[in-house]
């Protein structure tokens, strides 16, 4: 489908991910309209072509209010948190995100809307070492223990999917996205990420350096308007009716890189640096193979790590005394 002159519903459009998608949708379909729904977050990006409504997904009544009119669904609105969340209280993570898209996706279907990207998580993914591809996902085996109850949450919704598509013919891009970074991202300390919380601390000048972790920790982590411009190709592509799609850069960045490119880019040369071990973090290393999206989509990243973490180091200085999450 051309989204030009469509109307696309977009749940979580005061997010990260949310606008990043807007902006991407701005940029290739200017004829688009968007139907942005917000709870938490007020609207900061405005646009003739956006027409933001209030709404909480946990309510049915709500959630047919705010689709009414629209061809298309993005799902990207997620209750998230970093590693100290999910290894303090996990349970914040499951409920809201299960009620609102297992909710959302029977709206969807009433509402006659026939396609959705939904935004899953690398969280679905067993324990491993190395990258993985898509079809490598184990159900047999359980999400890393840091992960189980969001993992599996995913998972789940996931199924979901799946059985709209099977049931009722739906149609599903689902993407598996790795850690997403850049401007609109929670920078409060309690449930920042790891990359907005480094970020932070630099821009703070913080001395003697404290970093949660090992410096060698590696992660899979992706520039916001990578992802979302991932996400508008997903969902503009009418050959896709099913499918899976790993969304992340590919490419190994450890913990001690983006604390050097963070320190780099706030101006700040500290006295000392501290890795601190007892402090939560995750699994190791987790990386995706996003061969799929290359081969069928034409898609890569298009930023560095580098380079997103300038620009988002960049945004956070001159946004940091109004920014409120």
């Amino acid at each position: 489908m051309s989204l030009d002159n469509k109307t696309v519903f977009l749940a979580g459009s005061t997010g990260l991910v949310g606008s990043s998608i807007i902006k991407n949708i701005l940029t290739e379909f200017p004829h688009t309209k968007i139907r942005a729904a917000y709870y938490h977050t007020e609207p900061f990006i405005k646009h003739e072509s956006i027409e933001y409504v209030c709404g909480d997904l946990r309510s049915k009544a709500d959630c047919q209010r705010l689709i009414e009119g629209c061809d298309c669904a993005v799902l990207a609105a997620a209750n998230t948190a970093g590693s100290s969340a999910l290894n303090f209280q996990p349970w914040h993570q499951v409920n809201d995100n299960l009620i609102m898209n297992a909710q959302m996706l029977e709206v969807l279907h009433a509402g006659n809307i026939k396609r959705v990207v939904f935004i899953s998580s690398a969280t679905v993914y067993q324990q491993f070492e190395g990258s993985i591809k898509e079809p490598e996902l184990n159900l047999n085996q359980d999400p890393p223990p840091s992960y189980l109850g969001i993992g599996w949450v995913m998972r789940y919704l996931e199924k979901l999917c799946q059985f709209w598509y099977t049931q009722v013919g739906m149609e599903f891009a689902i993407v598996r996205a790795s850690n997403i970074f850049g401007p609109f991202a929670r920078f409060d300390p309690a449930t920042s990420n790891f990359i907005p919380a480094i970020i932070r601390k630099a821009v703070d000048k913080m001395d003697p350096f404290e970093v949660w972790g090992s410096a060698d920790v590696t992660r899979d982590v992706i520039f916001a308007d990578d992802f979302g411009r991932a996400v508008v190709m997903l969902l503009d592509n009418d050959n896709i009716k099913f499918d899976t799609f790993n969304i992340g850069s590919g490419v190994k960045t450890t913990v001690g890189e983006v604390v050097e490119w963070s320190l780099k880019y706030a101006g700040h040369a500290p006295s000392k640096i501290t890795y601190n071990a007892d402090k939560p973090t995750t699994i190791k290393f987790r990386a995706l193979d996003c061969s799929k999206a290359n081969e069928k989509l034409g898609w890569q990243p298009q930023y560095t790590i580098e380079e997103g973490i300038k620009h988002t180091a960049e945004w956070w200085i001159e946004n940091k005394d109004c920014w409120q999450k």
